[in-house]
């Protein structure tokens, strides 16, 4: 199953609860249009049928893209391991001079 990003699942969970809250139901009290839209767009996109399991399957979702952020994060400050022995004047630098250039002979005039 295809995994929605997660800024767009937020942005999707975040407008329903929006519309749920602030749009007013139709005189049988079922929600209003943009809610049922948006709730057929949630379960579409976690795979459901029904707006609460969408809801709870969003969430989870959620959770989940937190959690592998937060790693990935803490992955990235962990230093690189360097091969034994190595020490910071054996390693090559980015401020070491250049070579200078070889000189290309003159060609021999005829």
């Amino acid at each position: 199953m295809l995994m929605p990003h997660p800024a767009v699942l937020r942005g999707l969970l975040e407008e329903y609860e929006a519309a749920a809250a602030s749009e007013p139901a139709d005189a049988t009290g079922a929600p209003g249009p943009r809610t049922r839209d948006l709730a057929y767009t949630l379960c579409v996109s976690t795979g459901t049928r029904d707006v609460a399991r969408a809801l709870e399957a969003a969430r989870l979702q959620l959770t989940a893209a937190a959690a592998q952020t937060a790693k990935a994060v803490e992955a990235a400050r962990t230093p690189m391991p360097t091969k034994a022995g190595a020490t910071a004047e054996s390693r090559p630098s980015a401020k070491a001079p250049a070579k200078a250039p070889t000189p290309i002979p003159a060609a021999a005039a005829d």
